[in-house]
């Protein structure tokens, strides 16, 4: 698609297209041609008339149809409106047909055209022609007619219609119109194609009265997939047969002889593999959790049964909250019962699908790199992702860079272009030297010892002389920051005067921006570059535009018109590519032949720079993404994590996986059939499998139109060619009304419709990002990124494992992505507040796990981790209460565990020891450290009192009340000096319930301490289990305490004014009401004076 290096913006509801020429003279060229109406039938521009205006073929809706398709419809169809059903007229200039009003100042066209006996060749040659030609082309007629046999010859004369062969009583003889269904020719056309006359096709009656769309009109059919790369290797690989005797030995020598013998055979070996966990590892560890779980009965068979009745509150309280804290733990282990590994071979990747003299056979890939705010997401650091990714060991061909500019900010627009002139230099450079990481910003960071590398002297002098030029480049894209800061009055204008369209944030139009894969466009050694692509979808009032999901699903759309990879990596601005063969391992599972195609997707770890080493805040997620993920790896797959994820385009597409045909089961054939051992129990089932029957041929027929979801829901039972004709009314409610990206989803290759021109590409491209595009269809719903969710990446994730899909977990030795963390506090309180609200809202939609996705593809382990991944917030509420137990035991000197004996000591203490062995035993087998282990524990005690409560909150505000809370977008890491923003003090109200519940311990600890003191030895044995307890809780939020404590030699003012209020306070309190204390119990004794 050319636009000339010019940005393209427009509003498909607006009728608006414009090309901006930025870089030659001050003005804005008006695309007139460009702003026709498409023709809802074969995709094609609509005719201007004589008189200027678009030709109009029905006067009731003025359905959008060319005047091809008008002429074919009345000759040959069905000559009725598809939009609004109602008669097409006689436009001036047509020919008659049968059933035309009579005129009064007709004109005689009866002889106009000769329609006798070849009207359906010529209504159809023309159509043809039309739509395959294009625009002002000119082909003679033995091209045509060399085309049409063509298609001809592809339609097979034995094509099963819809409608059985079968005529509707209901209508008269004199009534039934005869219609050949339009079909596709080798899935790379949408429109009606010439049908010989050899074509033995069976008519079909046709009632006008009826939707089309029942006799399968306007509707596509495509090929069963065919697996070429089996067919070549079988023709090119030599089988060697062992014989016996000297009987050829000379073939046998010289098949042996050949060298593309064993690299063939390597080629044809598995991509990848699966790699246990050993059995001295992984089995004590499964025995542990089932020596817990029995250790736990005998746990709350004590508790339960042996109440403290002087504290009934806190004992009842404390059961409560263990209670939940044992489901939560079950819900959390089981995932976990067989983890895995894997390990790719990159080196097969290479025989298989890169021959030498050949061109590359791997798939093409779109990545997408979404950013928001300039401001807080720094455009230096969404350069460093571009340039990392220009830059990535593929072939250049294959890939094509979509940049989201969801703030439709001129900033990041100019940063992108200062990006594309950089990536000229600085792709060949990384290529010719083979460097890691690929993002300059990481690379000059990391320190080189010349001598003791031996390095080249050629590399040396180029890589000075790239920093020189990567710091010239930082200080353009710095001017460009300092300069927008300060926004003009009038807006932001272009270098030709013409007004930035994107000035208005919330009202502004479609736009996109071709950097990088045009013609002309080399790096400095004359290379092809991958294609840098700029996108701002549209935006205006009153729109829900769906924030993050939305914007990705405009550029799966945008991409589809453009390029149609098959594979899509989704990336978040600040996650550049560490690892120059990531797309490569990716593609060791997406590509392998026998289990690429249900996978749909490779999901990475999250590997983070700028960290300090002790991860205060366990910004790195270790036991997550090294323990819980490999479990999730060994059931259905890991779960989608927001970035660093290779897509199937297809399951994002919300079609099923392909199914494996299961072998048929055995049967009993030494009894009779009317053994009551054998066939009464296949009759008690006949119903069952009669229904699987159906449903699982459907599911079959997908399979082998590569998972092509059977859109027609109320046919059941349809075989493999009858599974082929969907009507485009259907594909338009699920996909949207754009017949060119309907055509792109029935790609065999995935490749873009032939034929199109850039200007016709153009305009379906601002269409598809239109703000309105997604009303009544199914993105959002069933396609796409899911709506309805802050954490739209679960979401998504979830109901592609409900389509039976399975992700893989793809950890290459050196990590494939890095990424910035919001080091400060309060930047990553806010973090998690936003994935703990996404999890709330998942629990409070009909999506939650608990009832969602039942009878589906969704396995029962992997349905566990789900649910415990939105009922997770919950816990902050039995956490807050329990943290808040040991400050009112040691104020009133009461406890939630009786005196114990010793079979309660036994059970507390087994009980403790199981969960140390279950903590050791999940760092062994899962490579974490004990430093890792233990910042995430105590951090999920912070997060859980601060951010999971208050996203519980929103969450129920939003559900109850309709309250919606902004997420607020983390602000990326800065160039302020290492790890500065680790120190710095931010306040928020999210500080509040960690901080109440440390003051209130300590405090605890204080009186306890201090009561004990005054009542002597024996009152120590019973403080030290409360002491025990409180100390628990201060450990856990120490973390907290240094985060307030920041870089400063003094305690926060805000924290000793909010110590003092909440001491002050619980102490007033406790002086006035002292629940504890029975009132009945007052003595009253006789003091023995006399008062009189």
């Amino acid at each position: 698609m050319d636009t000339k290096g010019r940005l393209v913006a427009g509003s498909y509801n607006r009728n608006e297209f414009v090309l901006i020429n930025a870089d030659e003279v001050a003005r804005v060229t008006s695309t007139k041609e460009l702003s026709r109406q498409i023709c809802q039938i074969c995709g094609d521009e609509i005719e201007i008339t004589v008189d200027g205006e678009p030709f109009v073929a029905c006067n009731e809706c003025a359905f959008p149809v060319c005047r091809t398709c008008y002429e074919y419809e009345r000759g040959e169809g069905n000559q009725v409106c598809p939009h609004c059903k109602m008669r097409y007229k006689r436009i001036k200039g047509s020919a008659r047909v049968e059933g035309d009003e009579e005129e009064d100042d007709t004109d005689d066209l009866e002889n106009e055209f000769d329609i006798g006996g070849n009207a359906h060749q010529i209504a159809v040659s023309m159509h043809s022609t039309h739509l395959n030609v294009g625009r002002g082309s000119q082909v003679n007629g033995s091209a045509i007619a060399t085309l049409l046999e063509q298609d001809s010859a592809s339609v097979s004369p034995d094509i099963s219609l819809q409608t059985h062969r079968e005529k509707d009583a209901g209508i008269s003889s004199d009534k039934h119109t005869l219609i050949i269904p339009p079909y596709m020719s080798r899935a790379k056309r949408v429109h009606p194609m010439l049908v010989s006359e050899s074509a033995s096709f069976q008519p079909r009656p046709m009632d006008p009265n009826k939707d089309l769309a029942v006799y399968g009109y306007g509707t596509v059919a495509w090929k069963e997939r065919m697996e070429e790369w089996k067919k070549k290797q079988d023709e090119k690989l030599h089988v060697v047969k062992r014989q016996g005797g000297g009987g050829g030995g000379n073939n046998a020598g010289e098949v042996l002889d050949d060298p593309d013998l064993p690299m063939m055979d390597e080629g044809r070996q598995p991509l990848s593999r699966k790699l246990s966990i050993p059995s001295s590892k992984i089995n004590p560890y499964r025995m542990i959790i089932l020596l817990r779980i029995v250790i736990l009965g005998f746990f709350f068979q004590y508790r339960i049964t042996h109440p403290v009745n002087d504290a009934y509150g806190l004992w009842l309280t404390s059961v409560i909250c263990e209670i939940w804290f044992a489901v939560s733990w079950i819900l959390d282990q089981f995932p976990k019962w067989s983890p895995i590994m894997r390990e790719t071979y990159l080196d097969r990747l290479s025989l298989r699908y890169e021959k030498e003299g050949k061109p590359s056979e791997l798939a093409n890939i779109d990545i997408f790199v979404g950013t928001v705010d300039p401001m807080k997401e720094p455009p230096l650091i969404t350069a460093n992702t571009v340039l990392s990714i220009l830059a990535v060991d593929y072939p250049v061909d294959k890939i094509t860079c979509y940049v989201s500019d969801d703030g439709a900010a001129m900033l990041t627009f100019e940063a992108l272009s200062e990006t594309s002139e950089f990536a000229r230099k600085w792709v060949p450079f990384c290529k010719r030297f083979n460097i890691e990481p690929r993002a300059p910003e990481w690379y000059f960071y990391q320190k080189v010892d010349y001598l003791k590398d031996k390095l080249n002297p050629t590399f040396i002098r180029e890589r000075r002389a790239m920093k020189r030029e990567y710091e010239e480049f930082k200080v353009r894209i710095n001017g460009l920051v300092t300069v927008a800061q300060k926004v003009p009055e009038e807006g932001w204008t272009m270098q030709d005067g013409t007004p930035w369209p994107g000035n208005n944030v919330r009202d502004h139009p479609g736009m996109i921006q071709v950097f990088l894969g045009q013609n002309g466009v080399l790096d400095i050694e004359g290379n092809e570059l991958p294609r840098l692509i700029y996108v701002s979808r549209e935006k205006r009032p009153g729109f829900d535009h769906h924030k993050k999901a939305g914007a990705m699903n405009a550029l799966v759309r945008v991409s589809a018109i453009i390029s149609n990879a098959p594979y899509l990596l989704n990336v978040d601005c600040d996650h550049y590519i560490n690892n120059s063969k990531a797309l490569r391992e990716a593609m060791c599972f997406l590509m392998d032949p026998t289990s690429g195609k249900k996978i749909c997707y490779v999901q990475f770890p999250q590997k983070f720079d700028g960290i300090d080493w002790h991860d205060r805040y366990s910004n790195r997620n270790v036991v997550f993404f090294d323990i819980d993920m490999k479990g999730l790896d060994g059931i259905q797959g890991p779960i989608y994590v927001g970035t660093g994820c290779v897509f199937n385009r297809l399951a994002l597409y919300g079609y099923d996986a392909p199914m494996k045909k299961k072998p048929p089961g055995k049967t009993c054939n030494c009894w009779p059939k009317s053994c009551c051992f054998c066939h009464g129990s296949r009759k008690k089932n006949k119903k069952k499998k009669s229904d699987d029957k159906k449903q699982l041929k459907n599911r079959e027929a997908s399979s082998q139109m590569h998972a092509l979801e059977n859109i027609e829901k109320g046919i059941e039972g349809i075989d493999n060619e009858k599974s082929s004709l969907m009507p485009l009314m259907k594909f338009d409610k699920k996909f949207g009304q754009s017949p060119v990206f309907i055509a792109s989803t029935l790609m065999e290759d995935r490749e873009v419709p032939n034929g199109a021109s850039s200007a016709s590409l153009l305009k379906e491209a601002i269409h598809v990002i239109s703000c309105s595009y997604e009303d009544k269809t199914e993105w959002g719903k069933e396609v796409g990124w899911i709506y309805g969710s802050v954490t739209e990446d679960v979401l998504t994730g979830f109901k592609m494992h409900c389509h039976g899909w399975r992700s893989v977990y793809c950890m290459p030795k050196r990590p494939a992505f890095k990424g910035s963390a919001p080091i400060n506090l309060s930047d990553r309180l806010h973090q998690v507040l936003g994935w703990a609200l996404g999890s709330v809202e998942i629990f409070f939609s009909r999506h939650c796990p608990i009832w969602y996705g039942y009878g589906c593809g969704l396995k029962g382990l992997e349905r566990f981790s789900y649910i415990n991944l939105v009922v997770y917030p919950l816990t902050s509420i039995p956490l807050l209460a329990y943290c808040t137990l040991p400050a009112i035991c040691l104020f009133t000197g009461k406890f939630i565990i009786p005196e114990i004996s010793n079979y309660a000591s036994l059970v507390f203490m087994a009980l403790f020891v199981s969960i140390a062995a279950t903590g050791i035993l999940e760092m062994q087998w899962g490579g974490v450290s004990i430093h890792d282990w233990w910042r995430n524990e105590q951090f999920w005690v912070i997060g859980s009192v601060s951010s999971h409560l208050f996203a519980l909150f929103q969450g129920l505000l939003k559900v109850l009340a309709g309250v919606n809370t902004n997420h607020t977008v983390t602000s990326k890491a800065a160039d302020d000096g290492e790890f500065f923003e680790l120190y710095l003090f931010k306040w928020t109200s999210l500080l509040i319930p960690p901080m109440s519940l440390l003051i209130i311990n300590i405090i605890g600890v204080v009186v306890g301490v201090s009561d004990v003191i005054n009542n002597g030895y024996d009152s120590w044995g019973p403080l030290f289990g409360k002491l025990f307890f409180a100390l628990w809780v201060i450990i856990h939020l120490y973390p907290f305490l240094k985060g307030l404590m920041g870089k400063q030699d003094r305690v926060p003012t805000i924290v000793v004014v909010w110590a003092i209020l909440l001491a002050s306070i619980f102490s007033l309190l406790w002086v006035r009401i002292n629940p504890f204390l029975s009132k009945g119990d007052i003595v009253l004794e006789v003091c023995g004076l006399d008062c009189d």
